[in-house]
């Protein structure tokens, strides 16, 4: 079909319905779909706007360890960095030590060292011992070092890892599809083993460790005094 600009289609003498009504129409589009989305907006706003300022204000809190925490990163964690502006760590899941699903916001309620490891990672076997010996001293209702395993093959050799180094306080947490790597590594939190990053209570990032680190030492203790004491 003809279509240039001799065409009756083209024609300015042309009189059709949609010709005619069509700036008007388009109009009415226009005003539906901005009504449209301001009640949209208005919907996702009223409990999303809520629940999303209670997590600020709940890691706007946090941020007043930074100077303390950043103070306390001497010695063997003077690679710890501190977390000036808080936020809500990633909801990774990975399993339990029932082999049941877990999600680190199972963990709300407890300040959390969680650890990223395998069991081919060299460094990792040099600092799962500390993990360990901090957990038997100062874990408990209100701290958990939270060391989750992600090997994908050959899943028998993590227990024997854990043997082998004589971890005995350690709860196992795993994830054998290696996700929480990949996720947190999206997130600019990873990327490399070990990673290890201190969360408070409230679930707020206060900062991370790449490489292996002296976890029961009297730097990381002191460093995890300021964020026991704080009461978060």
């Amino acid at each position: 079909m003809n279509s240039g600009p001799d065409s009756p289609e083209a024609s300015p003498k042309s009189h059709s319905p949609l010709r005619k009504y069509g700036p008007a129409l388009g109009f009415a589009s226009l005003a539906v779909l901005a009504l449209s989305v301001a009640v949209l907006y208005g919907m996702s706003g009223l409990p999303g706007k809520e629940t999303a300022k209670s997590g600020e204000k709940s890691c706007a809190a946090s941020a007043a360890l930074y100077p303390a925490l950043a103070a306390a990163a001497t010695g063997e964690l003077a690679a710890f960095n501190a977390t000036k502006a808080p936020k809500h760590t990633t909801d990774i899941a990975f399993e339990g030590p029932d082999g049941q699903k877990k999600r680190l916001s199972d963990f709300r309620g407890r300040a959390v060292l969680l650890n990223l490891w395998a069991t081919w990672c060299v460094p990792c076997r040099e600092e799962m011992p500390a993990l360990d010996r901090l957990q038997a001293q100062i874990g408990g209702a209100d701290f958990e070092v939270v060391a989750v395993n992600i090997d994908t093959a050959r899943l028998e050799r993590r227990q024997q890892f854990l043997t082998e180094i004589g971890a005995t306080s350690l709860r196992f947490y795993a994830d054998p599809t290696a996700d929480v790597f990949q996720v947190l590594k999206r997130a600019g939190k990873v990327v490399g083993l070990p990673t290890t990053i201190l969360i408070d209570s409230n679930g707020c990032e206060l900062g991370q460790l790449a490489g292996a680190a002296a976890w029961d030492s009297p730097e990381a203790v002191r460093l995890l005094a300021v964020l026991r004491g704080s009461g978060t």
